[in-house]
C-alpha cells in the first residue's frame, strides 16, 4: 500500500516520527513523507494561494527521506496528489498529533483537516492524536513530550493499516482516533462530543490608539455524554470516529422545498 504521512506539528515532531517509524515497520507499505516545515496547529483548511511554496528534501536519522514545506497541512496532501512524489497516494495518514482532537476540535484541526482532504480527493484517510495528559482532553504545549508518549497510538494505527482492507470503512469516510494518555484499556468506535470553551477576552497591553487582547481560554471542557469520543479518552479507551465531509442537512432542504424560493427573486411587497 502506498501512503502518504504528513501532520500538522512539523516535520521534526516526535508524534509523526513515531508514526513513521510504526509505518516503515510494516512490509507492505511504501511511505512518503510530506509535512510542514514548522508548527501549523489549528489551521484547519487553510490553503495558500498567491503565492508559490518552498519545499526541502530532508532527511531523517535512519537515513530515509521526506520533504518540509512551507505550506500547511492540506497543502502537503495536494504536493502528494499533484506529483511531487512517485506515487499517487492509496492512503493518507495524518498525525500523530500533539494532543487529542476531540468533539468540535476536529473544524480547527489541521490534522483532521489534511485526512479530510484525501476525502475530497478520494484517497481513504486517518488521522490520529494522542492526549497529552493524564485528565486533559486538550492542551499540548505545557508538555514535554518523549518518543514513548506516542508509541501506542503507533502501534495501533500501523495495525489498522495493516488491516485496512478488513476494516468497515465506508466511501469518503475518513477515521479520526484518539488515544487516551497512560494505559491503554481498549478502543471504541463513538461518535463526536461536544465541546465546551471555556474563552474569554482578556486585556494584554494598551498603547495610544489601539489594545492587545488574548480571547482564548486553555482549559476547554465537554460535555459528559456516554457513547461519544470523549467519554471513551476520559476511560481510557482510544476513540475511533467516522467522519465524513457531507455537511449537507437534509431535514434542511425538505424543510426548505416548502418554501417560496423563486417568491424571493421578486420585489418585497412594501406597505404604503
Amino acid at each position: 500500500m502506498k501512503v502518504l504521512l504528513t501532520n500538522d506539528d512539523g516535520i521534526t515532531a516526535l508524534g509523526l516520527n513515531a508514526m513513521r517509524t510504526a509505518l516503515l515497520e510494516l512490509p507492505d507499505v511504501e511511505l512518503a513523507v510530506i509535512a510542514p516545515d514548522s508548527n501549523r496547529s489549528a489551521t484547519g483548511r487553510m490553503i495558500t494561494t498567491g503565492r508559490a511554496l518552498w519545499v526541502e528534501e530532508i532527511e531523517f536519522e535512519d537515513g530515509t527521506t521526506g520533504f518540509a514545506t512551507e505550506g500547511s497541512p492540506v497543502d502537503c496532501v495536494r504536493f502528494a496528489s499533484l506529483g511531487l512524489i512517485e506515487f499517487e497516494p492509496e492512503l493518507i495518514v495524518s498525525g500523530i498529533n500533539h494532543g487529542s482532537n476531540l468533539g468540535d476540535d476536529i473544524t480547527y484541526s489541521g490534522t483532521v483537516a489534511a485526512a479530510l482532504e484525501g476525502i475530497v480527493l478520494g484517497i481513504p484517510a486517518i488521522a490520529v492524536s494522542q492526549q497529552a495528559l493524564a485528565g486533559r482532553m486538550d492542551s499540548w504545549e505545557s508538555c514535554e513530550w518523549e518518543r514513548d508518549n506516542f508509541k501506542q497510538a503507533a502501534d495501533f494505527t500501523a495495525r489498522m493499516v495493516e488491516e485496512l482492507e478488513r476494516v468497515p470503512m465506508p466511501e469518503a469516510t475518513l477515521i479520526n482516533v484518539n488515544c487516551p494518555a497512560g494505559e491503554v484499556k481498549g478502543a471504541r468506535a463513538c461518535r463526536l462530543g461536544k465541546r465546551i470553551y471555556n474563552d474569554k477576552l482578556t486585556l494584554a497591553e494598551e498603547e495610544e490608539g489601539r489594545r492587545r487582547f488574548h480571547i482564548y481560554g486553555d482549559e476547554p471542557g465537554f460535555h459528559e455524554e456516554e457513547g461519544t469520543d470523549f467519554a471513551a479518552v476520559g476511560s481510557g479507551l482510544i476513540a475511533v470516529t467516522p467522519l465524513h465531509f457531507d455537511l449537507t442537512d437534509q431535514a434542511g432542504i425538505d424543510e426548505l422545498s416548502g418554501f417560496d424560493l423563486d417568491g424571493l427573486l421578486r420585489p418585497a411587497a412594501r406597505e404604503i
